[in-house]
């Protein structure tokens, strides 16, 4: 047994979808009785590739004492289960997380691909800090709301109302210095880590908010790292859950350099 990143599962939030079932190419994930449940520990490499698949933000990749991560016997799982074609897919998986957690220097059991080290800019000459003191005021913030946390927003807020809202990963406004100006200035915002954060709850505040303020639009700002589709799959379920009228939904995915690579309409 040993400390480390693995799989958990939310059984109140799981829908049965079954999203998490192929999105597992080590078959760790099965439906039993409706419900996703991890069949076995050693089958969970703790990489969470699933965690972007699942609808309702059930699944969340935790860190605990567990039988480690066992290559051999997983393969020959997905052999029996899924055939040479499942255990294809499940080398080239594994395959993917070697190169990554290799070019970061990380053990195998590192975690999911978006906590891989890396630099972003590795040409780019490193800048001198700013002295302390130098400047009591860099930049001017386009916050104009309090709380900003998901957890402790209000569910009804005058900051919402006639307001686009801007659902933002945690990680986002650190990546890129643009993010206040080109997207919270003028909007109320929420701010969430799917996979970080005690999200039980999420859905369901989310979809009391879109429900009791007049938001004509929601932006999900999120980074590409796999994990972070679990704040999409957030919105969609409160989207399903109170499914509102006249609201438009937009999902904005940041590269880990800052830059913009896909935007989409998605309700």
């Amino acid at each position: 047994m040993a400390m480390r990143k693995i799989i958990t599962v939310n059984e109140e939030l799981c829908n049965g979808c079954g999203n998490c079932i192929t999105g597992c190419a080590e078959g760790a994930l099965q439906l039993i009785d409706g419900k996703a449940r991890l069949v076995k520990e050693t089958y969970c490499d703790g990489f969470g590739d699933c965690i972007g698949t699942c609808p309702t933000g059930a699944l969340k990749i935790v860190e605990r004492e567990s039988e480690e991560f066992n290559f051999d016997h997983t393969i020959r799982h997905v052999e029996n289960i899924r055939g040479e074609e499942g255990a294809k897919l499940m080398r080239d998986a594994h395959k993917m997380h070697e190169q990554k957690l290799a070019a970061a220097k990380s053990p195998r059991s590192g975690g999911c691909p978006g906590t891989m080290a890396r630099m972003t800019h590795p040409k780019q000459a490193a800048a001198s800090p700013v002295a302390e003191g130098a400047m009591p005021v860099v930049m001017k913030s386009e916050i104009s709301q309090w709380p900003l946390q998901l957890h402790l927003l209000p569910v009804r807020a005058q900051f919402f109302d006639n307001r686009e809202l801007v659902v933002l990963s945690t990680c986002s406004p650190v990546t890129s210095p643009d993010v206040q100006w080109r997207y919270l200035r003028g909007r109320s915002v929420a701010i969430a880590c799917p996979k970080l954060d005690r999200t039980d709850g999420y859905v369901e505040k989310l979809a009391e908010i879109f429900v009791s303020n007049n938001i004509p639009r929601v932006i999900i700002l999120r980074m590409e790292v796999p994990c972070c589709g679990g704040l999409t799959a957030m919105v969609k379920a409160a989207l399903e859950r109170s499914k509102p009228q006249g609201l438009v939904v937009d999902e904005v995915t940041m590269s880990i350099e800052g830059e913009i690579i896909k935007t989409e309409r998605i309700y």
